[in-house]
């Protein structure tokens, strides 16, 4: 439990006047001033409980027969990273992320749930709240802001009004997640923008998805109370969204990384820092063992040229400032909360010893303090709801010997448009051509039980395999199949049903890549390193088979997602974003 500063003060006051000892004190530290811009050298920092007490040249006053001394030996020491925009409703449950981000010197994550809120609705919320408490990582929490995407299409679960009122009076919920629907601000969605209001009266935070924004729809949306974006491409529109009063989240991690195209133009052109951060909007499990976190961000940039103490405000400083929580975090001074890396040097920006609160929580690379596995109720493993299916449920009939097909052409594992291919027909069943690389692609609601479903074509996939399927998909998680055959089809669909979710690539019958994910369908309750291992065999597997794309997993991951252009597939049938129409799968 984290103390207040409110109830602290008299403790902190004492320590700091020498007439109460302190519990612990770190000697001849180099300090990392993101107040002065400046190392300091020879600093002594004196702790009580979870903060900060003292912070100077000689500590000596505060320490008593029980206070621990640690000599840190004139090493680099500096407040903990902090990642202000994440989704941790994937992979790996809260506390195994824990300890791989703590590693990286992360000692706080803001977390959008957009995810688990999408399967499992506020009850689904409430839970996945109790999994990041109690970790020794700060993990804070935004309603998500985002759902549904688009009314008439979205099969997600969302938050009524009320329920969002209700989640702001948690103390780890500090206000609402990325608003990526811009077009519901500008066009004043009226359940948007109650919500909008509702969250500035009640003076919280609201983040932003700018994407695709600019001038008068984009001070239309900053208007409303949005300051933030994580959405953009490069500097220039970095540079307008500044200009507008926004606080920008430099993107660096698995979806995209956009670190490299938009530090050095922030250097040259002289741009003020205060209202630059670094995020990761995710990671997958390989990118953090290859990668690291905001750590890579803080080591990238000074290979950029920022200066080492700017990197490290942008970290840690500025997010706090962003988030209203500087009195309590953010840097090395009294009153702070003792969140504390000490590094060897500043290239490497691997942290020797992380504290969080005055705990040390990691030691020479290692975590040294207890995470505690949580109980999960067995109604949240238990959201693929679907009957097992046959071949016939991925049929698309066709009296005619061959029609033209409108299929969803694959651009990159991401971005889609409308293409078009002659298939052939047998039975009165329409069939794929691998030939043609064109493939079925069918979208399942897997959620509400209605049996609702899609089959339409996919074309450029380019893999040689039978069937490859997911229950995870942004933000609708419809279950998606793929394949090149009605039967690897429904063996890939029927394991995951039987499974309670996860993905599984199927090859002539048979599985030859799996990872399951029974939480929610969308989050592994395994180890890290078990699902490290299961991720990277699923992807593997389909790119050694010849898969035209390096990361073929965001493909079933992004087939519905209604954000971005411009053919998507869901449960309710393929949809020309752009035109918010249906298409048929047959012209």
């Amino acid at each position: 439990m984290t103390s207040s500063l409110a109830n602290s003060i008299s403790s902190l006051n004492s320590v700091a006047m020498g007439d109460k000892k302190a519990d612990l004190v770190l000697k001849n530290c180099s300090l990392l001033s993101v107040y002065t811009r400046e190392i300091i050298p020879k600093i002594q920092i004196a702790i009580i409980n979870d903060r900060i007490a003292y912070v100077g040249p000689d500590a000596g006053h505060t320490i008593g027969t029980k206070t621990t001394i640690i000599d840190v030996k004139e090493k680099y020491v500096g407040p903990g990273f902090a990642d202000p925009h994440l989704h941790i409703d994937q992979f790996v449950l809260p506390s195994e992320l824990a300890k791989k981000s703590l590693l990286c010197g992360v000692t706080s994550l803001f977390s959008d749930p957009i995810d688990i809120v999408s399967v499992s609705g506020y009850k689904g919320f409430q839970e996945f709240l109790k999994l990041g408490e109690d970790l020794p990582i700060r993990i804070f929490q935004v309603v998500p802001g985002g759902l549904p995407v688009d009314e008439k299409f979205s099969n997600s679960k969302t938050l009524s009004l009320s329920q969002e009122k209700l989640a702001i009076k948690h103390p780890h919920v500090l206000g609402l997640g990325e608003v990526f629907s811009w077009t519901k601000v500008t066009l004043r969605d009226p359940k948007t923008m109650k919500s909008l209001s509702a969250m500035l009266e009640m003076n919280c935070i609201i983040n932003g998805h700018t994407a695709g924004a600019s001038e008068k729809k984009l001070n239309a949306y900053v208007a409303s109370g949005i300051l933030s974006c994580h959405e953009p491409l490069n500097f220039d529109q970095v540079l307008e969204r500044l200009r507008l009063g926004m606080s920008i989240m430099i993107r660096e991690g698995s979806i995209r990384r956009d670190l490299k195209e938009i530090i050095p133009c922030v250097l040259s052109h002289g741009t003020s820092l205060d209202r630059l951060m670094f995020c990761s909007d995710g990671l997958d499990p390989i990118d953090i063992v290859k990668y690291g976190h905001i750590d890579h961000c803080v080591r990238e940039s000074i290979k950029l040229g920022l200066n080492p103490i700017d990197a490290i405000s942008m970290a840690s400083k500025n997010c706090f400032d962003y988030y209203n929580m500087s009195k309590d975090l953010g840097g090395i001074a009294p009153g702070k909360l003792a969140d504390i890396l000490i590094f060897d040097d500043l290239k490497s920006i691997k942290p020797n010893k992380v504290f969080v609160g005055g705990k040390l929580v990691v030691s020479n690379g290692s975590i040294v303090t207890s995470i505690k596995k949580k109980i999960i109720p067995t109604w949240i493993k238990k959201t693929v709801k679907l009957n097992k299916l046959s071949t016939n449920d991925f049929d698309i009939k066709s009296k005619k010997k061959s029609i033209i097909a409108n299929t969803i052409f694959m651009q990159t594992e991401i971005i889609t448009k409308l293409g078009s291919a002659e298939l052939f027909t047998k039975e009165g069943n329409v069939l794929t051509s691998l030939d043609r690389d064109v493939w079925k692609v069918a979208a399942f609601d897997r959620i509400h039980g209605t049996n609702k479903h899609a089959i339409g074509f996919l074309e450029n996939f380019g893999a040689d395999i039978g069937a490859f399927a997911s229950t995870w998909s942004f933000h609708e998680n419809d279950m998606i199949v793929i394949g090149s055959n009605d039967s690897d089809m429904s063996i890939a669909a029927n394991t995951l049903i039987k499974n309670q979710g996860g993905l599984v690539v199927i090859k002539s019958g048979k599985i030859i890549a799996s990872l399951p994910l029974q939480l929610a369908g969308i989050i592994s309750t395994d180890s890290f390193e078990k699902v490290l291992s299961n991720f990277e065999q699923i992807n593997n597997s389909i790119v050694d088979s010849g898969c035209k794309f390096s990361r073929p997993h965001l493909i079933p991951l992004f087939l519905p997602f209604l954000a971005l252009p411009s053919i998507r597939i869901l449960s309710g049938g393929i949809v020309d974003v752009k035109r918010r129409s249906y298409i048929n799968p047959i012209s």
